[in-house]
């Protein structure tokens, strides 16, 4: 899942100035890199972000997502929103995913939306929201306390009409936890692939890697691409990043080692 950032203050690759020509170009690039899916999202959502009236958002995202859908009519696009509103509007332009990073608390009439059009859709852990998330995040066991969210929340969308294999399932690295929570569920992504639905990773270039190694963010690609790698070989098989070739091959590198294990208990020839 390449990130096409709409926005002047994504915490990455925000761009103040960029023409709906270049936001375009980047998301063609990430095309050509191998991206499977474009996340397209006209608010950011880093800590501290100022949220933004539907209006607004639909003024940013609109022309976009119209230009890819013309110059890259086979894309599959995702939406990053929380928005009902901006939700319907992508979907009815042919939009096939809702990136939510609310579970639908921000914007209730959204789990409506999703009943109607049945996209899919990313349910994302998180506490607090942008403005206020990083502030002081607590868990008593913030494994325990993810967990029990999914299981709340699966239940919660199929009542309303979302069908289960829909959903996909993002632990929201950096939403409302700390280092030391995102390590504690980093190490055990066993706990969100026991629901047996497909898990997304977002921790590309996040500040878990400035908290670890001191990296400013245009320096954290690495870290992110080994971190992909270990969790691909874990289960993890969704990944939204900034630099899909650089995932790309880390993904395909852990992949021919995986392989390459099935004929360790061979006989040699």
């Amino acid at each position: 899942m390449g990130i096409v950032n709409v926005t002047p203050d994504s915490f990455y690759d925000g761009a103040p100035h960029a023409a709906v020509e270049d936001r375009v170009a980047h998301a063609l690039r990430l095309l050509d890199q191998g991206a499977d899916i474009l996340d397209v999202g006209a608010e950011s959502s880093r800590p501290g972000a100022v949220e933004l009236a539907p209006t607004e958002e639909l003024s940013r995202l609109l022309p976009v997502l119209l230009a890819i859908r013309h110059n890259a009519p086979g894309a599959v696009v995702s939406v990053d929103t929380y928005h009902a509103e901006t939700a319907a509007a992508a979907l009815s332009l042919g939009a096939s995913v809702i990136n939510d990073i609310s579970a639908c608390a921000f914007d209730p009439a959204l789990l409506d939306i999703l009943a109607q059009y049945k996209p899919g859709y990313v349910l994302t852990h998180s506490q607090g929201r942008p403005w206020d998330m990083q502030r002081d995040p607590r868990y008593k066991n913030v494994r325990s306390e993810v967990m029990t969210f999914f299981e709340r929340s699966l239940t919660r969308f199929v009542r309303a009409g979302m069908p289960e294999d829909r959903i996909v399932l993002d632990p929201g690295i950096g939403f409302g936890k700390t280092l030391s929570h995102t390590m504690e569920l980093l190490a055990h992504p066993e706990d969100w692939l026991a629901f047996g639905r497909p898990v997304l990773m977002g921790l590309s270039m996040k500040s878990m890697f400035g908290g670890l190694f001191g990296l400013a963010p245009d320096a954290r690609g690495v870290s992110t691409q080994v971190t992909t790698a270990l969790l691909w070989d874990r289960g993890v098989f969704w990944h939204r990043v900034h630099e899909v070739a650089g995932a790309r091959h880390s993904l395909t590198l852990a992949a021919a080692l995986r392989n390459a294990k099935q004929y360790d208990t061979l006989p040699a020839c």
